[in-house]
């Protein structure tokens, strides 16, 4: 695990590591290099004092005419096993004198020549395969000189030293060695102590937090974490204990209210079967009791006080009987009948209807229909019974003030599948936000004499033809009811389906 490229603390290990390498490679380097040219300072340094020290015996050799002298000092000088050659040379290049007798009259080499007519002091030589230190002192005359060689001012010779770098350069691979085998300790070192703590204080920790993610994500929100320090891994930790509180706290409010929906719908279910069989139970003594009734008003003239009352008793007995077959409808709804449905000719037949409302005189009807709209597959008779239901309910909400009831048709295309839309606004009193989610539940009413059921019903049978409904409103302003349903253009599979998830 430790060589997985793709872990966190892994790129971040070998992240260090290299910065530290070229950090201490660069280090080591310069150090060397630096260490490299001191070498040679010194060894330059040395060189230039005993060329001055040969320059000075040899020049006091000469100056008492004893040439002789010069070539034993040459000689004696030139046993030192790091000195290559000690020679002087005519500015021709002749050898004049050498600690090497046998180069006497030879001609000294390119490299040596060109540091004299450089006038330079020193420099690298390659000789024989090996680095040497060149230095060249070119011999001036002066008046204790003008005896031999004449009263002219010039260069009588050149010292010419050359000294071995070889022991040098060995101490310097040396060096190199022993900065490169504590370059690479201190690295390893480095390396290691940065890999432990990173593996010590993070990974093992976020591996710790990771595991116990897993169990809270396989459902375990007893889990938690122990926190041993308070730096950025502890506050994380103590992060992670909150939230998996909350998630506990959430979860059993989640399953308190799921029970209580269970509950509730358990209860809705045994209301929906009470009330279908009070209402088949219910309706056929008002069917019996209105007839009795209306055998009864007959009897009396029409100027009779208590054909009146006979009046309001029917109307009751007509609103008892719309509550039971509203109960019927949600607690039982009719198997739907699909066939090709006009749409438009359907809402205009239904606004037809509408118009003979009593509370419909008052309002101003706008229709807003799509000529190219396409047939839906639905049962007319229960799309019917929606739009007259909504349509009443949108001009009893304007029925005080009068107002505008808009009813538009429109197709649209929704991921790939054909739907047509109904709207229908009005401009009434509008619907409270917060009762907005409520109008749709069973028996939930804002009327004094409306059951709470039309709108269920509504849904109910809109789902059934695989459509929806929802609404939006502004107190003050109307609210719009907004019907989907699928286009005949669309598989009738579909439909069916979802009539079969309904039943």
């Amino acid at each position: 695990m430790f060589f997985n490229l793709k872990s966190l603390i892994t790129r971040v290990i070998l992240l260090n590591i290299l910065i530290l390498s070229a950090g201490i490679a660069a280090f080591t380097v310069y150090h060397i290099r630096r260490e490299q040219l001191d070498i040679i300072d010194t060894t330059r340094d040395s060189a230039k004092l005993l060329l001055s020290t040969i320059e000075k015996s040899i020049f006091n050799s000469m100056r008492v005419g004893n040439t002789q002298d010069v070539q034993i000092i040459l000689e004696m000088v030139g046993r030192n096993r790091r000195l290559r050659d000690v020679r002087i040379f005519h500015p021709d290049g002749t050898i004049l004198k050498s600690a090497d007798p046998d180069e006497l009259g030879k001609r000294v080499r390119p490299q040596e020549l060109e540091l004299f007519t450089r006038q330079e002091k020193d420099g690298i030589l390659h000789i024989g395969g090996e680095q040497v230190l060149g230095l060249v002192q070119p011999i001036y005359s002066d008046e204790q000189c003008f005896l031999c060689h004449g009263a002219e001012n010039k260069v009588l010779g050149i010292l010419n030293l050359n000294i071995s770098l070889d022991e040098t350069f060995h101490k310097l691979r040396e060096s190199s060695k022993f900065y490169l085998v504590s370059t690479a300790l201190i690295l390893v070192l480095l390396a290691g102590g940065i890999s432990f703590i990173l593996l010590r204080l993070i990974k093992k920790p976020i591996r710790n937090m990771a595991m116990k993610m897993r169990q809270v994500e396989g459902g375990d929100l007893t889990v938690r974490m122990n926190p041993r320090s308070y730096d950025e891994i502890g506050s994380l930790m103590y992060s992670f204990n909150a939230m998996v509180l909350n998630l506990e706290k959430a979860k059993k409010d989640l399953e308190k209210f799921h029970y209580g929906q269970m509950e509730r719908a358990d209860r809705l279910a045994a209301v929906g079967e009470m009330a279908t069989g009070i209402a088949h139970e219910i309706k056929n003594p008002l069917a019996g009791i209105s007839g009795a009734i209306s055998v009864l008003a007959s009897d009396y003239e029409e100027d009779d006080p208590r054909r009146e009352i006979v009046g309001q008793i029917l109307g009751q007995i007509n609103r008892l009987d719309k509550t039971a077959t509203d109960l019927l409808h949600f607690g039982k709804p009719g198997k739907p009948e699909f066939s090709h449905v006009d749409l438009n000719s359907l809402v205009q037949d239904t606004l037809f209807f509408v118009a003979q409302h009593p509370e419909a005189r008052k309002i101003h009807r706008i229709k807003d229909l799509n000529r190219n709209l396409p047939p839906i597959w639905a049962d007319e008779k229960q799309l019917q019974q929606v739009l007259f239901n909504i349509i009443i309910n949108a001009i009893q909400s304007m029925k005080d003030r009068g107002g505008t009831l808009r009813v538009r048709t429109e197709e649209i295309d929704r991921k790939d599948r054909h739907f047509v839309r109904i709207s229908i606004a009005d401009t009434g009193e509008g619907i409270p936000e917060d009762e907005l989610g409520r109008i749709f539940a069973p028996f939930y009413t804002t009327k004094t004499q409306g059951t709470g059921l039309g709108l269920p019903i509504c849904r109910q049978l809109l789902e059934q033809h695989g459509g929806t409904i929802r609404v939006e409103s502004r107190l003050g302003e109307g609210s719009t009811f907004i019907l989907e349903l699928p286009s005949a253009l669309d598989e009738t599979e579909s439909l069916n389906e979802a009539y079969g998830a309904q039943t």
